[in-house]
């Protein structure tokens, strides 16, 4: 199961930990795993050419372990990315279900 962590300040989202592997199918063919992976790699990229803001990220593809944290207080466009991205991913666990995706809001 993929799991994750919204990450929030004061009802702000500053950023995301999103770890494992769905099992909904077979490597190379999980569309899940696709999803979530894409919504989150342009969410990174969109904070990092259309926003000032400064992230800290780390990723690890063996656990399938992505993270970012918004160091500064965090720009209205950032947050609407990561706002983008959670409506995302939760549309995704509805879609497909939470033992595939679980989203949880810290």
């Amino acid at each position: 199961m993929i799991q994750a962590i919204v990450k929030k300040k004061n009802e702000q989202i500053i950023g995301f930990h999103i770890e494992g592997h769905s099992g909904y199918e077979d490597r190379g063919k999980d569309i899940v795993c696709a999803a979530v992976s894409a919504l989150t790699i342009n969410c990174i990229n969109s904070i990092d050419a259309f926003t000032e803001d400064k992230c800290l990220v780390e990723n690890d593809e063996e656990r399938g372990m992505i993270d970012l944290l918004v160091h500064n207080d965090i720009s209205e466009p950032a947050e609407l990315l990561l706002k983008s991205l959670v409506l995302g991913l939760e549309e995704i666990s509805k879609s497909y279900g939470n033992q595939y995706l679980s989203v949880i809001n810290c």
